[in-house]
């Protein structure tokens, strides 16, 4: 990380020169272009000159999937703003089709080329800003001529849609990587109507959530029809199919590569910028790189972990666009510095929406972090009025001091308001336990007077006081296999849905006329989301009894082993 020096060079300290600055950025789409429609609205006079390497300027990069299937249906909403509109509304120099081949810090010019005839020019600069965005990553082992497209630009966009009109109606498709994009273009490849493989070469999709998260994404997946395939790598992409890790050959019309990105940073490199240890442009709080007068966001730049402070490379658009204004800021005299990076997400996966926020449980404890976890099921809404459907929720805690580290929320509706929610909690140092003390908006068709939010906070502070001791999924197996016994103490109807096995079924009603029978053991109690156990494990504490409270009950136990199998077996739609 680059070190911050108490205001920006062009501000008051030196005398503003006569002449008008000028500013070149490189990249457009969300980081440049917010710098270069707020410099300008703060400086009338500056040059401000915007070099793009694709053919468009300024288009909308998160919706490029949901073109795919016609969901948007028109190619042009896509495209936000034209040179030609940027120049008559914001006098901006928008060049598309220009590539920023060199830097020559020194001199403070960019080597500039022009791709449709290969001519290069030098461009001085006053400040320079660095918005390139980052690279998809390529498919080894692809054979010369495979059908193989990423995703990135409206120009992959136009490409794609080429190859699909090209191929058969239901053509088969496989797309190669879990995440975000993939699970979108899976999505909107299905809508379309092609018969879909999802390749992911990690044990679950979406790495950003814990594998009892993502194992109903999955599933989910799985049961519309997609064949999704988990822990298998890809080793080799011929002209009609992928051939997989476990030798199976998946065919292909299409093969869509989203295995993530990589910053583009090769430009600063060359130009002896410093590169972080993340792979990304090294920036200070200001955006500034190792040289004062450039400047580098978006997804080339490297960012700093919230949680630790660490170099990050956190790809989302919300963030290239806030930087963009705060490096405009800066260039003008006005330096803000920007707040590290959360990594607030949230994806489609064809009508189930996950979304997460900060670290996972998994990153917290590679970390050397001592966690507490909280998993709870609730409801979008009020039960009794219609449409209510059920969410499953994550709270990952710093044992040591209560801070939210994490949260992860799956479900139907009502995820974004609640991952939203523990974001800005986070965004301003509230506690875990505090959750229970906002006051959040309610009428039955939008929550419960308890809002899931309030819900995580309870659990939350029960565990900070020690008024409840729980345990993880994960950690069920080791306890049985010391000695403890598993009592289910939910009601009869609810053992329909499925059994841990070895456990013993006592409800709750049945455990003061029982509990003797269970002196001297340890005792995990469980129930199908962790309520009614909380209220076993309080009634057996209070008699005298060793026992914890299986966190988020049968219901995480189950998408845990799900988790477990997805990873095991190859599973075919």
């Amino acid at each position: 990380m680059i070190p911050a020096p108490p205001q920006h060079p062009a501000a008051a300290s030196e005398p503003r020169s006569t002449a008008p600055r000028t500013t070149v950025i490189v990249g457009g789409v969300a980081g440049g272009m917010s710098a270069a429609t707020r410099l300008r609205r703060l400086d009338e006079e500056r040059e401000i000159i915007v070099l793009e390497r694709s053919s468009e300027v300024s288009f909308a990069n998160c919706g490029l999937p949901y073109h795919v299937s016609g969901v948007i249906a028109d190619r042009e909403a896509l495209s936000l703003q034209t040179p030609e509109r940027l120049a008559a509304r914001f006098r901006i120099d928008a060049r598309v089709r220009h590539e920023a081949v060199a830097i020559d810090p020194a001199a403070k010019t960019v080597t500039v080329r022009r791709l449709d005839d290969g001519a290069t020019s030098e461009i001085r600069y006053d400040e320079l800003v660095l918005s390139p965005g980052a690279a998809p990553r390529r498919l080894a082992n692809t054979a010369t001529d495979a059908p193989v497209r990423s995703l990135r630009t409206l120009d992959d966009l136009d490409r794609i849609m080429a190859d699909l009109d090209a191929v058969p109606a239901s053509g088969p498709v496989v797309v190669v990587g879990g995440g975000f994009i993939g699970i979108e273009m899976a999505d909107n490849l299905l809508r379309r109507g092609h018969d879909v493989a999802l390749v992911q070469r990690g044990p679950h999709l979406l790495a950003e959530l814990d594998e009892e998260m993502a194992s109903p994404i999955a599933d989910h997946l799985i049961g519309l029809g997609i064949d999704v395939r988990l822990g298998q790598p890809v080793v080799a992409i011929d002209v009609d199919h992928v051939l997989l890790a476990d030798g199976s050959r998946l065919p292909a019309s299409l093969v869509i590569a989203a295995i993530g990105v990589s910053p583009e940073a090769s430009l600063a490199a060359d130009a002896g910028l410093t590169i972080g240890e993340s792979g990304g442009i090294a920036v200070d709080a200001f955006h500034r790189t190792s040289d004062p007068a450039i400047f580098a966001i978006g997804d080339a730049a490297e960012k700093r972990d919230a949680n630790d402070a660490s170099a990050a490379l956190t790809t989302l658009a919300g963030l290239a666009n806030r930087h963009g204004r705060a490096v405009a800021d800066t260039i003008a005299g006005a330096a803000t510095p920007s707040r590290p990076a959360l990594g607030t997400a949230i994806v489609d996966a064809a009508g189930l929406t996950a979304a997460s926020v900060g670290w996972s449980e998994r990153v917290a404890r590679e970390r050397g972090r001592e966690v507490r976890v909280v998993h709870t099921h609730p409801f979008s809404h009020a039960t009794y009025y219609p449409g209510a459907v059920p969410l499953s929720m994550k709270l990952v805690i710093d044992a040591d001091d209560d801070r939210i580290l994490g949260a992860q929320v799956v479900g139907v509706d009502g995820v974004d308001k609640r991952i939203d929610v523990i974001a800005t909690a986070m965004s301003v140092g509230l506690a875990a336990s505090a959750l229970a003390d906002l006051e959040l908006a309610y009428a039955p068709q939008f929550g419960s007077a308890k809002d899931p939010i309030n819900m995580l906070g309870y659990v939350a502070r029960n565990l900070a006081s020690g008024e409840d001791r729980v345990i993880q999924w994960h950690e069920l197996e080791h306890e049985l296999a010391t000695g403890a016994v598993l009592l289910d103490v939910r009601a009869e109807a609810q053992l329909a849905e499925g059994r841990i096995p070895g456990a013993l079924w006592i409800p709750v009603e049945s455990l003061r006329e029982r509990h003797a029978e269970f002196v001297g053991r340890r005792i995990v109690v469980q129930c199908r989301v962790g309520q009614g156990a909380h209220t076993a494990a309080r009634l057996l504490a209070e008699l005298g009894h060793d026992v914890v409270n299986l966190d988020g009950g049968y219901l995480t136990w189950r998408d845990g082993r799900r988790a477990r199998e997805l990873a095991e077996l190859p599973l075919a739609a």
